[in-house]
């Protein structure tokens, strides 16, 4: 029994290694080079052209904070910034819809360290590296499956404290909690849109944080979101 424990012990501890190996490569890569291995090609997404919100209308209030928002319609996984965010189930393992797409553009890595992690209860967060996707790293939260509101807004606290713990300074999120997992579209989009706004008020994050991007891929979320940025950012 013992012997079965230290040789799980050694694979566990390869396993790290080949992870760690792999992702300071992709991390060290020249930003040249590691587009070679996008797997969305030249289709990626700088953060650069994706507009802020008051260049998308015009905003009269909150002028300074609508600098820091962006709302995306496409494909989450060709964003070339610090992290996007992932809808992820709570044993973090390959799941359909966002949770697919991002497994499959960041290659097999991905599935085998999200496996190290011991899952992600609901409303929690965890890191990892993002790998062959343009993003360098992915955050992985687990909405609520019960509609509790506080799970979804702990879900967005958690990835934005990993923010300031690994100095992350732009971030995409989807629309978490919604689909399959049947939150309310309208009400996650107020949750994610004023739980951000809360986040950013402070002077720290407003420093530290240059982008929050809320990408949506169905017309209804797009709408709603960009009713709810006006409503705070026009009069």
């Amino acid at each position: 029994l013992e012997a079965v424990k230290i040789s799980k012990h050694i694979s566990f501890v390869r396993k790290m290694a080949h992870y760690s190996a792999v992702s300071e490569q992709f991390l060290n890569m020249p930003l040249a080079e590691k587009r070679k291995f996008y797997a969305c090609g030249n289709n990626f997404v700088t953060l650069e052209n994706i507009p802020t919100v008051d260049k998308m209308f015009h905003c009269d209030r909150n002028v300074e904070l609508a600098k820091k928002f962006s709302l995306w319609q496409g494909d989450i996984t060709s964003l070339e910034i610090n992290a996007i965010v992932n809808a992820a189930n709570s044993a973090l393992r390959v799941g359909g819809g966002v949770d697919g797409a991002i497994h499959r553009a960041a290659g097999k890595e991905l599935s085998k360290e999200t496996a190290t992690l011991g899952g992600c209860a609901p409303g929690c967060a965890k890191i990892t590296h993002g790998y062959r996707l343009p993003a360098k790293y992915v955050i992985h939260t687990v909405g609520p499956t019960d509609g509790n509101p506080e799970t979804l807004k702990s879900c967005y606290k958690n990835c934005f404290d990993i923010c300031n713990k690994k100095a992350l300074k732009s971030i995409a999120f989807p629309c978490v909690g919604t689909g399959i997992y049947g939150f309310p579209n309208d009400k996650a989009c107020e949750i994610a849109v004023t739980t951000a706004l809360e986040w950013l008020k402070t002077t720290e994050n407003m420093e530290t944080m240059n982008r929050i991007i809320f990408c949506v891929f169905l017309d209804l979320d797009k709408n709603l979101y960009m009713e709810k940025l006006k409503e705070i950012f026009t009069s």
